[in-house]
């Protein structure tokens, strides 16, 4: 029997670098997979590292929550998402439209920690701030109040922080994505894909691995290219970049980047689309297969309600495709290939049986070295991708 490795080192590694600017939490536990053995996150990570709850609980006529956002739902995409997530909370809880205060379009700067002091001073009792580098501005308010939680998606500090009220949150998009890479790698007759990527980081390029991985499975001859915007949401670069890829011969578009605008660039030209956060077939019906997306409400839920019932909120909280918080839109029936839907349902059912995952080996990087044994699976940490080799089949272009 394989023994478990824990990724405890590599982890240590993560938390010494900064969440800002280019710095990525591209230190990966993966370097431990290519040994044979099989590799999983820390048990505290994987079980949930809890943080203790503060106060007497809150009533529901009492509560606010807070939000900062890098930008705002009109992307279409990742903020539309997250903040249709934020309503589903609403209405499942009962909250009013005032009770909720969102800042739109806050950049990954000072201004972050302006809007979270902003929102504590508004009496926000929770707090949420959705975008990758608004993880050292989280950590420098929390510190000053201490009576008010602060939850960050796509973070990793929050365990290691010395901090009971900040908590991390994501999830195993690399699921979905990999579900919405066998619909690209059916529809591709070029056998190239493309893919428009936000950022260098472990978090986007585990989820192209991912996506690729998926095309692979049913089309051994599919190679990918990647290049990035290095902007969480530009949509005219993200254009410029889906139009790039399209002229070197990609004709299905992948993409990890917040608005429509590689979606709408691939019906321009003809070819098709995987989006991402959201259905993009309605601002692309002639080229969007399907998307890979989340539902967020599942969190918010939780962790307004913990506030609520002065209970414990885990500093680390991930669930994928088997809890319904990862998962792909709806197939467009009129544009994908014959025999899509069989093909996603199949890798579903036996990523959900829990007897396989995505990073399965055996996986080589773009050099040609084993990045993940026969027999081994890598599993990401809790709230925290770190899978950042690129794969085999991969090309960035710059």
């Amino acid at each position: 029997m394989k023994k478990i490795v824990s990724v405890m080192l590599s982890l240590m590694l993560v938390l010494s670098m900064t969440a800002c600017g280019s710095d990525a939490k591209d230190t990966t536990a993966a370097t431990t997979a290519a040994s044979g053995e099989t590799t999983a996150a820390p048990e505290s990570a994987s079980e949930g590292t809890t943080a203790a709850a503060t106060g007497e609980g809150v009533a529901l006529a009492d509560l606010k929550v807070g939000f900062v956002h890098v930008s705002d739902p009109g992307d279409m995409g990742y903020t539309y998402n997250h903040d249709r997530g934020t309503k589903d909370m609403a209405t499942q809880l009962g909250l009013s439209d005032s009770q909720i205060i969102n800042k739109f379009n806050v950049p990954e700067s000072a201004e972050c920690a302006t809007a979270l002091r902003e929102l504590a001073e508004e009496g926000c009792q929770i707090i949420f701030a959705t975008s990758f580098g608004f993880e050292d501005y989280v950590l420098e308010v929390a510190a000053d109040y201490p009576d008010i939680q602060f939850c960050h998606a796509t973070g990793y500090k929050a365990a290691g922080s010395g901090l009971s009220n900040v908590h991390n949150y994501f999830g195993e998009i690399y699921q979905a994505r990999y579900l919405s890479g066998i619909a690209a790698g059916l529809k591709t007759t070029t056998n190239k894909i493309g893919y428009v990527a936000a950022q260098p980081f472990a978090e986007v390029i585990s989820g192209y691995d991912a996506f690729y991985l998926g095309a692979l499975s049913v089309n051994p001859d599919v190679e990918m290219l990647v290049m990035y915007t290095n902007s969480w949401n530009d949509p005219t670069k993200e254009a410029q970049v889906a139009k790039a890829l399209i002229d070197q011969g990609c004709d299905v578009i992948g993409q990890h980047c917040d608005s429509t605008a590689p979606a709408t660039t691939a019906e321009q030209n003809g070819v098709f689309h995987v989006g991402y956060n959201s259905d993009m077939s309605g601002a692309a019906p002639n080229a969007s297969l399907t998307s890979a997306i989340w539902d967020w409400s599942q969190y918010l839920v939780y962790a307004v309600e913990s506030v609520m019932n002065n209970e414990t909120i885990v500093a680390d909280w991930s669930k994928g495709l088997a809890d319904g918080v990862c998962d792909i839109s709806p197939l467009n029936e009129a544009i994908v290939a014959e025999g899509t839907a069989e093909k996603i349902e199949e890798a579903r059912a036996l990523i959900i049986s829990g007897t396989w995952d995505v990073f399965t080996g055996p996986l080589e990087d773009n050099t040609g070295a084993v990045v993940v044994a026969e027999g081994v699976t890598f599993k990401e940490p809790a709230s925290a991708p770190s899978f950042d080799f690129i794969l085999k089949g991969i090309t960035v272009v710059e």
